[in-house]
């Protein structure tokens, strides 16, 4: 039988909230940490096509290693809170890892050397900046400078003009910029700069005539220039040089955390700079600086930002290489991309750019259709992804064109009731049902190429939600309310509505994507396919506490409360027909509902289920708490997974094998051989197609394996083949399967990925590929307790 080939499509993340994290290259691939990866994003394809997996714990800095002959990159360095430092190799996707820092690492530079080496300086929390040589094979310290309890919150490297002699310049907490040069092999200090009033956040050379760059929380960023003070001496490293004070930069109103120099040309076979300076502060505005023809005075050129929402400022900013576009990373981690216009300039335009969760995802959800993804996160965010199909492109790409959620509290747990209605629980242990407005489902359409007729089913669907001022729910508004002014006071976010044809930037996202919260529920869930129920169920250290409770989804009222359990129930599942309910709790047992038939109870209209079997604890086969479970699609077998290693196929559930007696409860057995995993167990599920069945497994150090299955004579001998398709990722929280090519998942990185068809592909970087194996997890009704 052949084995199921899997590849990425699509990874939805952001970049980690640190102010180094970000480096775009020649090669046109923009290098971001997020979480504990590096991931490699193509601005013009607009999908993440490499994700590199090497630190253990955030990475912090990331920094392409650029050429002088301005040609493209072939090494990238990284630096995380595991206090490495690696440096990665685009041709064979090879890496070496630095060890030397003791604490993590926070800034990173890089220059080539001769012969194919790197000078590589870097600075960590150790109060320390080390200097490597990296020599392809290895990488060795030959030097530190230790700056007692102070800190150095970035440097940069270059070359001193007219030389082959490295200078270095250290930008920290003590107001200073330190400037190093080396001498016979050794760095030592030559300079300190003086000037600033706070602490300086970034320092950066511009290529040829030297000028750096420094920006601090003093909102001020100054400009210096690093001049020959004799041109007599022969030895560059003999030679005098001196730094005047070129200009002092003032626009920005808040701490600036970023300065970026236009990178060189080749013109005419000579390295051009152009002296355009681009800085990112946390007023939420990016300055790009430029001397003024004639006056030669620097003035701002072009401002851009964002206006509105809850948000903070950015951490960071990159130009590309031909200065057409400009890139900022906020203090959430999302990412703002504005585009020059063609033909008018000083005019700029917000770009389409990739958006993820910027802290664990909890929990996600298809669409029933299959054409769109919910997903809820700690970050404290429901956001809906879905492919945007444009007329020239073959290949649709997956974007985030909806926030229907932000909260007050972090997302738990997330089901779908309905084409557009979905159902979230947090930590306040409400649920909270949602609808979409009538211009989240026009721009869908737009965006989906899905026929509008096919999609409005109403004619009296709210414009769109806005959230009161200091509350948490959505409040729906109306075609009439959008003019009446007097009645929008009290909210804090006034929606505007505004029709699309490409996914919206981060600031339409957060202020004019909501959708308008139509009901409470007092307490995570799961909903059948019966379009009447949905079960919930919240955090519990008492039998009392620990029920099931079945909501009707049309009335919103509870149903039933099902009690069994003795602590929290982890996961719900309904088998695909609606006539089971599977629980599996904390307390090592599982137990199976089961739906009473109408006829028995001709007076309840509403659904009825009782409890059919269950596991006992002195009974049980899982020793530790069970954390996830999951129906085959003929309804007959479910599968549960524990922190214990074990991955256990139970049923058959429709035998008449499985009932004793009237009397006594049925017992449903193993029908496999006990799956030992090798570690926790955390997510399972069952492809919804059958034979061959597939099963998907996670455990948490990143591990997806699929075991295929087969179903003669009603039995399954598991497994037929093991193979481990998702290796060194962050822990699966959450596994899901549409159709028969979709497996959708998440983890604690807030970082959702969906792959489809291989098991690996390769990506093309500046001077060679990278070959990784697929990335990432998912499960379909894993739901954390509420």
């Amino acid at each position: 039988m052949a084995a199921p080939i899997i590849e990425t499509c699509h990874v939805a993340c952001c970049a980690n909230r640190t102010p180094n994290v970000l480096s775009w290259g020649r090669g046109g691939l923009i290098a971001y940490g997020t979480c504990n990866s590096v991931a490699l994003y193509d601005p013009q394809e607009k999908c993440v096509v490499a994700v590199l997996n090497g630190h253990t714990g955030r990475v912090n800095t990331v920094q392409w290693v650029h050429r002088e002959d301005c040609g493209r990159e072939t090494h990238l360095v990284s630096g995380g809170s595991d206090s490495l430092l690696i440096v990665w190799e685009a041709q064979d996707g090879k890496y070496v890892e630095c060890v030397g820092h003791t604490g993590p690492v926070c800034a990173v530079d890089a220059i080539h050397l001769d012969n194919n080496k790197l000078l590589i300086a870097s600075t960590a929390s150790d109060s320390t900046v080390k200097l490597w040589l990296y020599t392809g094979s290895k990488a060795e310290c030959t030097h530190t400078i230790s700056f007692g309890s102070g800190f150095m919150m970035d440097v940069s490297l270059a070359w001193l003009p007219g030389s082959r002699v490295p200078i270095l310049a250290c930008g920290g907490d003590d107001c200073r910029i330190h400037l190093y040069a080396q001498c016979n092999g050794q760095f030592r200090k030559v300079l300190s700069l003086q000037g600033h009033e706070d602490w300086i956040r970034g320092v950066e050379w511009a290529y040829g005539d030297l000028l750096l760059a420094s920006c601090a929380q003093d909102c001020l960023i100054r400009v210096w220039r690093l001049v020959a003070k004799s041109r007599t001496k022969r030895n560059a490293q003999e030679e005098p040089f001196a730094v005047t004070l070129e200009s002092v930069l003032a626009g920005h109103e808040n701490k600036v955390y970023g300065v970026h120099w236009q990178p060189p040309v080749i013109k005419g076979g000579d390295q051009h700079q152009s002296l355009s300076l681009l800085s990112a502060s946390m007023d939420k505005t990016m300055i790009l600086w430029a001397q003024e023809e004639g006056s030669g005075v620097w003035v701002e050129q072009v401002r851009v930002g964002e206006v509105g929402g809850n948000t903070l400022g950015f951490y960071g900013c990159q130009m590309s290489p031909d200065g057409s576009m400009i890139l900022a990373h906020a203090f959430h981690g999302a990412l703002h991309l504005w585009t020059q216009s063609h033909g008018k300039e000083g005019e700029w335009s917000p770009g389409v750019v990739i958006s993820g969760h910027f802290n664990a995802v909890q929990d996600l959800s298809w669409d029933p259709e299959g054409e769109f993804i919910l997903s809820v996160g700690s970050d404290q965010t429901t956001r809906l992804l879905t492919p945007w199909k444009r007329m020239d492109q073959t290949q649709p790409t997956w974007h985030e064109i909806s926030r229907p959620q932000i909260h007050g509290y972090d997302m738990q747990c997330l089901a779908m009731v309905g084409r557009f209605q979905y159902v979230s629980g947090a930590d306040e242990k409400v649920l909270r049902v949602f609808r979409a407005p009538r211009n989240f489902v026009e721009n869908f359409a737009n965006i989906s190429g899905t026929p509008l007729a096919k999609l409005l089913d109403t004619v009296d669907q709210p414009e769109g939600a806005s959230t009161p001022a200091l509350g948490l729910s959505n409040k729906a508004v109306f075609q009439g309310t959008l003019c009446n002014y007097f009645e929008i006071d009290f909210l804090c976010n006034f929606v505007c509505v505004c029709v699309s044809t490409e996914p919206p930037p981060e600031d339409h996202l957060l202020q004019n994507t909501l959708w308008p919260e139509v009901q409470k529920l007092l307490v995570s869930h799961d909903h059948s396919n019966s379009p009447f129920i949905s079960s919930s169920h919240i955090h519990a250290s008492k039998a009392e506490h620990a029920a099931v409770l079945l909501w009707s989804s049309t009335s919103w009222r509870q149903l039933q409360a099902l009690p069994c359990h003795s602590l929290t129930v982890t996961q719900m599942a309904f088998s695909p027909n609606g006539l089971f309910l599977l629980a599996v709790s904390r307390d090592r047992t599982w137990s199976l509902w089961k739906r009473d038939d109408p006829a028995t109870t001709p007076t309840n209209t509403e659904p009825h289920f009782s409890l059919y079997t269950s596991t006992r604890k002195d009974t049980a086969v899982h020793t530790r708490i069970i954390w996830s479970c999951d129906w085959s699609a003929d309804n007959k077998y479910f599968v549960t997974s524990s922190r214990d290693k074990k991955v256990i196929v139970w049923g058959d559930c429709s035998s008449s094998e499985a009932i004793v007696t009237p009397d006594e409860p049925p017992v449903i057995r193993p029908c496999s051989s006990i799956i030992d995993v090798g570690d926790s167990a955390t997510a399972v599920s069952f492809c919804p197609i059958l034979c061959p069945a597939c099963l998907l497994t996670n455990v948490p150090s990143g591990t997806i394996s699929c075991l295929l299955t087969t179903c003669p004579s009603g039995t399954i001998s598991l497994p037929v083949n093991h193979m481990s398709i998702w290796d060194n990722k962050p822990a699966c929280n959450h596994m899901s399967i549409w159709d028969n090519n979709m497996l959708l998942t998440t983890c604690p990185s807030g970082t959702i990925s969906l792959p489809v068809n291989h098991m690996s592909r390769e990506y093309l970087l500046p001077s060679g590929t990278i070959s990784l194996p697929v990335n990432h997890m998912s499960i379909w009704d894993n739901k954390p307790a509420c």
